[in-house]
């Protein structure tokens, strides 16, 4: 079965997790709950994982940035965050350049 464009960006958008930075060690870490942060983590960092996978292009044109994912894999989580097969097709796919989609903030 072959994977396309279309499946990758609905297997973003089921991302589950949050993404901070974590301001004293200088790193993004992931969560399930907002709740879990702590005080160090400030509240304007927090961003579902579905939507920190996108980067800003230009208007409403995103990137699904390949990069950010990667950063999610390394958590190590994979089932929690809901990383599934056309993410990592994705990520191994470096040969093409990444998808760009408009698309609206949530």
């Amino acid at each position: 079965m072959a994977i396309t464009s279309q499946d990758i960006c609905t297997a973003a958008e089921q991302l589950n997790g949050f993404v901070g930075f974590h301001g004293k060690r200088g790193t993004h870490i992931v969560r399930f709950s907002e709740d879990a942060f702590g005080m160090d983590v400030a509240d304007a960092s927090i961003t579902p994982c579905s939507e920190f996978v996108w980067r800003p292009e230009s208007g409403r044109r995103m990137a699904l940035c390949r990069e950010r994912l990667a950063l999610l894999l390394r958590q190590h989580v994979d089932d929690r965050l809901n990383i599934g097969e056309p993410l990592r097709v994705y990520l191994r796919r470096t040969d093409l350049p990444e998808i760009v989609a408009e698309r609206s903030l949530r």
